[in-house]
């Protein structure tokens, strides 16, 4: 992507040090827009800033992991001090943890997925809800897997930490859409090449699957055409 289509715009990209949120990192800010990205993985993140400084565009990192206390909404505050909107929310970061058949769920771990997927995800949008607010068309886009509506044997953990993200970020888009200029939407990547897929199918040849580019650049297409809430779309 080579216009400036998303010039003056703000997005913060989740999970952005690798895979697809990395990839969209780069596509929206070859697109113009200043990204602000954030994972736990300073060194990945640094990557990502380098790569889109190297194309001409701007970001802005922000190590920190999404599950501690209070590191929302410090990143919430930040951005507020800085910019005072946010026009573009991509929810990307999600845990994987182990497949498992369901009576052999390790609670534990469990307890850290929907943590993750799911309860993070809420302290996002209560956090970011006033900046998107301020945006003429914001827009949030999460990042879901086929799991969470197709119910698929020993994924049952994550599926159901999918399946409660969806239905989540569908409700606040439901709550804003008549108040607001936010609109919510939902992509199902499918198969694509990331750390994820390979830990999911180990035996699988990377090469057989998409690159995370294609999902990125897909994610900032609609990024600059918009869409309405509600919408879903599955990539590739």
């Amino acid at each position: 992507m080579t216009d400036k289509s998303l010039e003056g715009k703000i997005a913060l990209v989740t999970g952005a040090s690798r895979g697809i949120g990395a990839a969209t990192a780069r596509a929206l800010g070859a697109a113009g827009a200043h990204v602000v990205l954030t994972a736990r993985t300073a060194g990945g993140l640094e990557e990502v800033e380098e790569a889109i400084y190297a194309s001409g565009g701007s970001a802005t990192i922000a190590p920190m992991d999404l599950t501690e206390n209070e590191s929302v909404a410090r990143l919430a505050a930040a951005v507020s001090e800085r910019w005072n909107t946010l026009d573009l929310l991509v929810l990307n970061a999600a845990s994987l943890g182990t497949l498992s058949a369901v009576p052999a769920i390790d609670f534990k771990e469990f307890a850290k997925v929907l943590t993750l997927n799911v309860t993070a995800q809420a302290a996002m949008l209560a956090s970011f809800d006033p900046l998107l607010r301020t945006a003429t068309q914001a827009r949030v886009l999460g990042i879901t897997s086929s799991v969470g509506r197709t119910p698929r044997a020993y994924w049952g953990p994550y599926g159901a930490s999918k399946a409660a993200f969806e239905n989540l970020l569908l409700s606040y888009g439901e709550e804003v859409r008549h108040v607001s200029g936010i609109r919510v939407g939902i992509i199902d990547p499918g198969a694509t090449r990331t750390k994820m897929r390979a830990r999911a199918f180990p035996g699988e040849n990377a090469e057989s699957v998409k690159a995370p580019e294609v999902v990125a650049e897909r994610i900032a297409q609609l990024a600059i055409d918009g869409f309405e809430t509600g919408y879903f779309e599955r990539v590739g």
